[in-house]
């Protein structure tokens, strides 16, 4: 890892990082790398940090330079989910109810999104 930042356990035993470098990389149960979202999907992070997986197993994404939150699912193209608002966010969270709660280090706040 380059600078690991963030870290959240995933569903099906793996875990999800975030690096300093500008990347995020899922795990397997075994730790065996399994991907890096950058290169999976041909995105670029400014800054990541907080990540969680939701139910589904889509990882979520703090960037805090870009001031964006953005969903990977297993499968299909990224999807931002919070584009304004944000000044630095830092961690994330969700909920099996359908919340997204953003730690925005920059407010010195906690934002829930449904």
């Amino acid at each position: 890892l380059q600078g690991p930042r963030y870290v959240s356990p995933a569903p099906n035993g793996g875990f999800v990082v975030s690096e300093e470098c500008g990347d995020v990389k899922v795990f397997m149960s075994s730790r065996k790398l399994l991907c890096s979202l950058s290169s999976k999907y041909g995105h670029r992070f400014g800054n990541p940090a907080g990540v969680c997986v939701d139910v589904d197993g889509s990882v979520l994404v703090a960037d805090e330079q870009r001031r964006t939150v953005h969903l990977f699912p297993e499968r299909g193209s990224p999807i931002c989910l919070v584009s304004a608002g944000l000044r630095r966010p830092a961690g994330v969270a969700c909920s099996s109810f359908g919340h997204l709660f953003v730690a925005d280090a920059g407010e010195n706040c906690v934002k829930v999104f449904k």
